[in-house]
């Protein structure tokens, strides 16, 4: 799998209206990703990062443009058949953590299982095991008031993981942490394109994040102004993370 395109995005456009005028934040985009790959988007708050994020993941619909994605073409499905190819194949992170405030850490975890249709024992299991991966193993029946930013960050990556999925997005997850805190974040990111073969793309605009990424673009007013590969997808190797 790794090494294999999984999202193919041609003349992406988007505009917003704002009051009588209308405010173009993605013009004519082309974009892939590939599994197996940290694909880093960069730029400037305002730049049109996180509409391509919403784009490719099926959560706005482009006025212009085409995503093939996992070989499907996204935005000619039906609403309910969107919304189910990003519960099936599509995990998020999100810088604002988006945590239930009275359930525990394993309980965050079943919920989303449990809109997967996974059985009860099973995505206890699947919890319990996303939650270990993430170093939270002591930190199970924590709420998040009892949590760190980093701690809370890592459970909605078990979150996204404990779905296998094949597409991984990831807007600004580390912009509300420490330096420390963002390291292992992004470490976590990079095992599950490693380890688990997702495509996983990262809007962000921390500098320190990009010694992660096997491709780094660079995105200014709606616009890819560059596109650079650290690893060419046929060079992928799994690396394990410390």
């Amino acid at each position: 799998m790794s090494g294999k395109l999984a999202i193919d995005a041609k003349g992406l456009s988007k505009a917003y209206k704002i009051g009588k005028q209308k405010q173009a934040v993605l013009k004519d985009v082309d974009f892939n990703a590939y599994h197996g790959q940290v694909t880093m988007v960069m730029g400037p708050s305002g730049s049109g990062k996180s509409t391509l994020i919403a784009a490719l993941s099926g959560l706005m619909k482009p006025d212009e443009g085409e995503v093939i994605a996992l070989g499907e073409s996204l935005w000619k499905k039906k609403k309910g058949k969107i919304d189910k190819f990003r519960l099936d194949h599509c995990g998020f992170i999100f810088q604002g953590f988006n945590l239930f405030p009275a359930l525990n850490a394993t309980q965050q975890v079943e919920q989303v299982l449990k809109y997967c249709k996974v059985k009860k024992s099973e995505a206890k299991k699947r919890a319990v095991a996303a939650l270990t991966e993430v170093g939270l193993e002591k930190r199970l029946k924590q709420t998040p008031s009892a949590l760190s930013g980093g701690e809370k960050q890592r459970v909605a990556i078990a979150r996204a993981l404990s779905k296998n999925p094949q597409l991984l997005f990831a807007d600004e997850p580390t912009s509300a942490l420490d330096s420390v805190s963002g390291q292992v974040v992004i470490k976590l990111l990079h095992r599950a394109a490693k380890e688990h073969g997702a495509a996983v793309i990262v809007v962000t605009h921390d500098p320190r994040l990009e010694a992660y990424a096997d491709r780094v673009i660079h995105m200014e007013d709606g616009k890819i102004l560059s596109d650079h590969f650290v690893n060419q997808p046929q060079d992928v190797v799994e690396t394990p993370v410390s």
